[in-house]
């Protein structure tokens, strides 16, 4: 495995870089905590344009990747999302995509949409209540004539607030099941619900007996249940990705600050306590960034160790990823906990990023499973 960049994959990431700093520094990200939308229809549009949503696509629906990893290449947009704590529906629509794109070509017309940025797609996973659980979700589509009549709550839908179309994962009468649902169907209702990303938003998900169409199902029985898992991994790469780029953004912020910062005629790095709390953050990162790209690796290069790798990521990074910050905050004093000051922005995304996908004690859980199915 590689563990730097190749030349065009770093290109990429820094036209990535170049456009997020223009068009939502963290001033604007400011801004837009005070609106309802998180984000702009026409930005988002413009980041579709730069290759943001095409990675997952196989190039015969309109996809294609930098050089023929596309899942590594879209952690380096999600890092570069963390490094500038920028909104958008990069990571649902990613999940989304994954499994559309698993499907053949039934849904090119849809795929097109949602990769020209017109259409905002969202997962619909989590139910209230429950935390990651693949398996038995409470959601029913029940047969009826032609179609199906789609019951339940879905939580937690990351951008759920702004999707037009829901893959919604569900129970049906032979097992799991995945239908595809517009927002504007009869008996749909969204309700947006806060967290604690100032720009990043979910949605509370009711289908009251919604008619499907059988042409509206994605996936049914194993290979519904395969599906959502690779989107599962596809999202948790993701989530882990960004919450290293944010942390990384933290702590040069903050090793910038200890070198300009002078207290009793020394700057704050002389210091040796302070030195050796910057060192283990520093180790702690690195390992975060170690296992964020094997797991994006796995996922592009061997899918079999993907299921492994991508729960070690997300759970070593949830665990550390917030001690660093929080660390990186102390370290600033006073002024690191007031809400003039940019670190409480990133320590709010790799929060978020920690609970949402499967938090380090469901990624502690899955690894353990695996290895016990592993062992017999």
């Amino acid at each position: 495995m590689s563990v730097e960049p190749t030349g065009d994959q770093r290109l990429f990431q820094t036209t990535t870089r170049e456009f997020l700093d223009r068009t939502v520094p963290i001033e604007t990200i400011r801004e837009l905590a005070y609106t309802t939308t998180g984000f702009d229809d026409q930005w988002w549009r413009r980041g579709a344009a730069l290759g943001w949503t095409v990675m997952l696509v196989p190039e015969s629906l309109g996809g294609g990747s930098v050089s023929g990893q596309p899942m590594t290449e879209l952690a380096l947009v999600a890092a570069e999302f963390g490094r500038t704590c920028a909104p958008g529906p990069l990571i649902p629509t990613s999940a989304v995509l994954a499994g559309l794109a698993a499907a053949g070509d039934r849904f090119a017309e849809v795929i097109a949409e949602i990769v020209s940025g017109g259409t905002i797609a969202a997962w619909a996973l989590y139910e209230p209540g429950h935390g990651l659980d693949l398996s038995a979700p409470g959601t029913r589509a029940e047969p009826d004539g032609t179609g199906y009549r789609l019951t339940g709550l879905k939580d937690r839908v990351e951008a759920g607030d702004r999707a037009d179309l829901f893959l919604v994962t569900a129970h049906g009468p032979d097992g799991p099941i995945q239908l595809l649902v517009r927002a504007d169907t009869p008996g749909v209702t969204v309700t947006p619900t806060w967290t604690l990303d100032i720009v990043r938003r979910t949605a509370r998900v009711e289908f009251a007996k919604v008619f499907i169409d059988a042409e509206a199902v994605v996936h049914k029985g194993e290979t519904a249940s395969t599906a959502t898992k690779s989107q599962l991994h596809v999202a948790a790469a993701l989530a882990a990705a960004e919450s290293v780029g944010a942390t990384r953004r933290a702590f040069d912020t903050t090793m910038t600050w200890m070198f300009d910062r002078y207290t009793f005629g020394r700057p704050l790095a002389s210091y040796q306590a302070l030195k050796h709390r910057m060192a283990d953050n520093k180790t702690w990162l690195e390992a975060c960034h170690a296992t964020a790209r094997a797991a994006a690796v796995a996922i592009d290069e061997n899918p079999t160790t993907a299921a492994e790798l991508v729960s070690v990521a997300k759970a070593y990074i949830g665990t550390k990823a917030p001690v660093i910050v929080q660390d990186c905050v102390q370290i600033h004093g006073g002024i690191g906990v007031t809400w003039e000051h940019d670190l409480h922005l990133f320590l709010r995304r790799v929060t978020y990023g920690r609970a949402l996908y499967g938090t380090p004690q469901e990624h502690h859980r899955r690894i353990t499973d695996l290895l016990v199915r592993g062992a017999a």
